[in-house]
């Protein structure tokens, strides 16, 4: 019998997922792990049985580099066979930024922290249960980011 989460976001359903007898749920791996959650290992079209690991979900962007390379909003579930170590069910999140905002001011603080984030703060990504990006899609990043007027440009 399936059970409603009443409670708002990856927190809430891990929070459910553990106090529901033989619940089953999806959530990020940092709250599974948080929350020691048992995890499953999936097999990939490579037919490899693959633990959720950071790695693992880079292994599955980084198999999607060509078609990310057209657009970044398509999803990186299933790769590819030649993706070996690659997890499944992976995804990524979005950052959602006009090109050019009412304050610049503001505009540039979000550019600097999105090239913080995309660059130096990928050290800090492992740490926290988060994949890193792949160089490819890191390169695309950049791309995208150069587009956002800065200035009142």
């Amino acid at each position: 019998m399936a059970r409603r989460c009443r409670r708002q976001g990856s927190a809430g359903v891990a929070a459910t997922v553990k106090e529901t007898p033989g619940g089953i749920g999806y959530v990020e791996l940092a709250y599974a792990l948080g929350n020691d959650l048992a995890v499953a290992d999936i097999q990939n079209r490579a037919g490899s049985w693959i633990q959720p690991t950071a790695a693992a979900a880079t292994a599955a962007v980084d198999a999607f580099q060509s078609e990310l390379a057209q657009d970044v909003r398509i999803p990186v579930v299933d790769p590819p066979a030649t993706a070996r170590g690659a997890y499944p069910i992976s995804g990524l999140t979005y950052l959602l930024v006009p090109k050019q905002a009412k304050d610049p001011a503001k505009q540039a603080i979000v550019k600097e922290f999105i090239q913080y984030i995309i660059t130096e703060g990928q050290a800090s990504a492992q740490t926290l249960q988060y994949a890193t990006l792949p160089l490819s899609l890191e390169q695309q990043d950049q791309k995208l980011l150069a587009e956002i007027q800065s200035g009142g440009g």
